[in-house]
């Protein structure tokens, strides 16, 4: 690859360029079983899973799937939280050369029915509480086959023979009436040969919606190229994770882009051991740490801030914790000062979107790392920022514009959608909707999403510079600013407020706290305080739902 800005700011030892395996997940999990046989790869409340088993458990789903008539190509939906379960299901459509739909469980029955129906899947894989949800849904899309699983189904003894009489909301027995097929029952059913179906690097293996904060959801076709090629970049980058030993927290959702591949398929990829956390929140996610010291310990800003603000956090060992990750949304200025000071290990700060598989930038692991800044581009990644009102010219170094990414981990485009994919690859180049600015040593800095910026009086601001501003006071937990309609200014500045807990804030007190830190302009006019924000599936604050919230209130007045 051509040197660039950033390839000087890599640490000792990362090549700019890769000599990529060609090799698929499924063959990484056959490596991996093969290389380490005994060794666990996922842990679900105590219940260990070896590789060995991991792999012999993926050969029979896969040989149920193709009896149950899923061939190369087809799609089939999984909305399942992180249980064993969902990676079973993944690498079995896999082996087959079919293309998983991944799914929220949290997903209302409208948005279950779009995505079902733009994907074309066939069959859906589901927890058993969503049965009934799904079923509903039967006529209404193309799914013609229905799986369940339980949670209890990959519990230790006797925490499974417990689980339904102590969890009664978290249990629903598979009805035969309903023509719903039991995962369990599939899996002791057949044994552990999975038909040999040509699966080759370019073929789709993936379908990840984007998060449906900028509009309607778009499937993200992710190629088996895709995904392998991105492993194989942080595994580059973070190069000291010990092969068949470490553990990496299962914070994530795998239904996510940033669980799918840095979590999920990395460990495989590495045999890297996971306990699984099906709803991640701070206490669990405590419980989790100290049980099984993770090395690694991979989630979204909102968890670190939960985490923080935890009665048990002064309790709970971190020593163990070699790297913290965080992805998926801007993490605040203060959250990483707060938890380096108490933790001691340095969060390394992500970015990327579904549609690069999703990593794209990062800083240099056990090199220079710039609070604020999401890091350098990955191996083989080149960016660019341009103009907003073009997007054809290159901006100065500090300059703000438009990111622009190109790389091997690059979408093929969005199913079915060929004016949408047109519009976001432009020669080779994916134009993000993000706006951002690069520094002298090719450190990307976020300055907010294109779509969120306010405009107020003929000036553009940026919610996230006041964000920055209302997390550094020492009351506020979580804040959230964007743009009200306002008849003299086009907008003006609201922030939403979720205070510490026990702590009181005024409307003055903040607006007192802004300007002393703000421009006049920036300064919030309006300010609200919750009990929580709104936020999407992994923890990240939905800019958009608050701006929709306000938009109806307009309309009621």
């Amino acid at each position: 690859m051509q040197e660039k800005l950033w390839h000087k700011s890599y640490a000792p030892g990362v090549p700019p360029s890769i000599d990529y395996e060609n090799i698929t997940m499924p063959e990484a999990l056959e490596r991996s079983a093969t290389n380490y046989p005994h060794n666990t790869s996922f842990i679900m409340m105590g219940k260990k899973i070896s590789f060995s088993q991991l792999n012999d458990l993926v050969n029979r789903f896969a040989a149920a799937l193709a009896d149950l008539g899923i061939q190369k190509g087809d799609k089939v939906a999984l909305i399942l939280p992180n249980i064993p379960q969902v990676v079973i299901a993944t690498y079995a459509v896999f082996r087959l050369g079919g293309v998983v739909v991944m799914n929220n469980p949290l997903y209302t029955e409208r948005e279950l029915e779009y995505q079902l129906n733009d994907s074309d899947s066939k069959m859906a894989i589901c927890l058993d509480l969503l049965v009934p949800r799904v079923l509903k849904l039967k006529d209404k899309t193309g799914v013609e086959t229905i799986i369940a699983c339980h949670i209890r189904d990959y519990l230790p003894f006797p925490k499974k023979q417990l689980f339904p009489i102590v969890k009664k909301d978290m249990h629903r027995k598979t009805d035969p009436n309903e023509g719903v097929l039991d995962f369990f029952d599939l899996v002791n059913k057949y044994p552990p040969n999975s038909p040999q179906t040509d699966v080759i690097f370019e073929d789709l293996a993936a379908l990840m919606y984007t998060g449906g904060t900028t509009g309607v959801s778009k499937g993200v076709m992710l190629s088996h190229k895709n995904l392998s090629v991105n492993v194989q970049q942080l595994k580059g980058w973070i190069y000291d994770a010990v092969e068949g030993k470490d553990t990496v927290l299962g914070i994530f959702p795998f239904f996510h882009s940033a669980g799918f591949t840095a979590v999920m398929n990395q460990c495989i990829y590495r045999a890297l051991s996971v306990p699984l956390i099906p709803r991640p929140e701070p206490g669990v996610v405590l419980e989790m740490t100290q049980k099984y010291s993770p090395e690694w310990f991979p989630c979204v800003p909102t968890i670190y801030v939960g985490v923080l603000n935890h009665p048990d956090f002064p309790k709970t060992d971190f020593s163990c914790v070699t790297g913290c990750i965080s992805g998926a949304a801007p993490l605040a200025l203060e959250t990483i000062r707060e938890w380096e000071e108490n933790v001691g290990a340095t969060i390394i700060e992500a970015y990327g979107l579904t549609e690069t598989s999703p990593l794209s930038h990062a800083n240099p692991w056990r090199g220079k790392t710039k609070v604020g800044s999401v890091g350098v581009p990955v191996q083989d990644t080149d960016c660019r920022i341009v103009d907003l009102e073009t997007g054809e010219k290159d901006l100065s170094i500090g300059e703000s514009g438009e990111i622009l990414l190109k790389g091997p981990q690059l979408t093929q485009g969005y199913y079915k959608k060929p004016e949408e994919t047109a519009d976001a690859i432009r020669d080779g180049w994916f134009y993000t909707g993000d706006i951002g600015y690069m520094d002298d040593e090719g450190y990307l800095f976020i300055v907010d999403r294109k779509k969120d910026m306010i405009i107020a009086g003929g000036y553009n601001i940026y919610p996230r510079d006041i964000d920055e501003v209302l997390f550094e006071h020492p009351r506020i937990q979580e804040a959230c600013a964007v743009g009200v309609p306002d008849p003299y200014r086009g907008e003006t500045v609201k922030v939403f407020i979720v205070t510490k807990p026990g702590e009181n804030l005024t409307e003055e007190e903040v607006i007192s706290f802004c300007k002393e830190k703000l421009a006049a302009y920036k300064v919030p006019k309006l300010v609200e305080f919750m009990d929580d924000l709104p936020k999407s599936n992994i923890g990240k604050v939905l800019r958009r739902k608050l701006r929709e919230m306000e938009m109806e209130k307009s309309k009621e007045m």
